[in-house]
């Protein structure tokens, strides 16, 4: 890892995600596969300006899937890893929240 820049990849938003950022206070990033649990929380609290209470990280494996067209061709999807941050109460990532 060179800089803090490198660590995280995508924001990940699906309903689960939007339901843990309601409910819990969590946020779901990819991030770069020889991250570590420091390198997430240090990424996220010099980025986004917030405290970071506790980070899960989970890497998820390959999925095979069939193309649209012709059902035939089998894809392999590539792992990845995820990091699930978890907030402190009353802060929020702007980035995440809907339209104000």
């Amino acid at each position: 890892m060179s800089t803090i820049f490198d660590v995280l990849h995508r924001p990940i938003v699906t309903e689960k995600s939007n339901y843990q950022n309601r409910e819990f206070h969590q946020y779901v990033f990819e991030v770069a596969g020889d991250a570590s649990k420091t390198l997430v929380k240090d990424a996220v609290e010099t980025l986004f300006d917030v405290n970071v209470l506790r980070v899960n990280v989970i890497n998820v494996p390959a999925r095979r899937t069939r193309r649209w067209r012709s059902r035939r061709v089998m894809i392999r999807r590539g792992t990845y890893k995820k990091a699930i941050v978890t907030l402190a109460e009353g802060d929020t990532i702007d980035a995440f929240e809907g339209v104000k």
